[in-house]
């Protein structure tokens, strides 16, 4: 299994903690709104079951669902199947622009496995990459895909009504894909639905999280690839 699928698969602690219960027992996440509202993390959830159940297409196009709405980790996701070919061709190329998407919030884990990809390729694939990334982080780069999520976002917490969730307590949970649970009476946390709240809880579950030991290639020097691929960005060196 993949080091970023296998992480989000392992991760056991909860975004605020408190005791587990079954969630097959009750279906307020859904009733809640909380996934509807969260497209980033619906679309990673089915993204994750298509792939623990082996239908790797599936998987594939949900993550892409996830990583339209600035799901990191589901384009880390998309990055790592591409550069092994699972679920689609094998293109370390793209598997490379993918990541670079999916390092572009800085994030220790999605660098690290990046620059280990751009050790991997040659001077050729890397050109082919720059040239590759900036139709893709038009579509998916923060640029474009946090205003989409924000007005998601503010869509479903408009719809939410009291009544609708006000039966939750703390006994009941919510479960959040890759973060683990939340007792109910977070649902309206701002944390949860304000579009910089919500990046900034990203931020820190991500950045929290330790460089994994990626290496692929020999590792060299990577000043190079220290800005993203794209030449649309700003920051890009020209």
């Amino acid at each position: 299994m993949f080091a970023i699928v296998a992480l989000l698969f392992g991760l056991t602690a909860h975004v605020e903690a408190q005791p587990q219960v079954d969630p097959s027992n009750n279906d307020t996440m859904l009733a809640g709104g909380f996934l509807e509202g969260h497209p980033d993390l619906l679309y990673r959830s089915q993204g994750l079951d298509a792939y623990q159940k082996r239908d790797f297409s599936t998987a594939i196009e949900r993550f892409r669902k996830a990583a339209y709405y600035g799901d990191k980790a589901s384009q880390a996701i998309v990055g790592e199947m591409l550069w092994s070919g699972v679920g689609i061709g094998a293109d370390r190329v793209m598997a490379l622009v993918w990541m670079d998407l999916a390092a572009e919030r800085g994030y220790p884990r999605f660098v690290s496995t990046r620059n280990g990809y751009w050790n991997a390729l040659t001077p050729a694939e890397r050109q082919r990459a720059r040239n590759l990334a900036e139709d893709l982080f038009g579509e998916y780069g923060d640029d474009a895909a946090e205003p989409r999520l924000a007005r998601a976002l503010r869509r479903e917490r408009n719809k939410i009504t009291g009544s609708r969730v006000g039966s939750m307590t703390s006994n009941v949970q919510i479960i959040v894909p890759g973060y683990g649970s939340m007792d109910a009476s977070q649902f309206y946390n701002p944390k949860f639905w304000d579009p910089k709240e919500y990046r900034a809880w990203h931020d820190a579950f991500w950045k929290d999280i330790k460089d994994g030991k990626v290496v692929v290639g020999e590792p060299e020097k990577l000043d190079e690839l220290n800005r993203p691929l794209s030449p649309a960005d700003p920051r890009e060196p020209r």
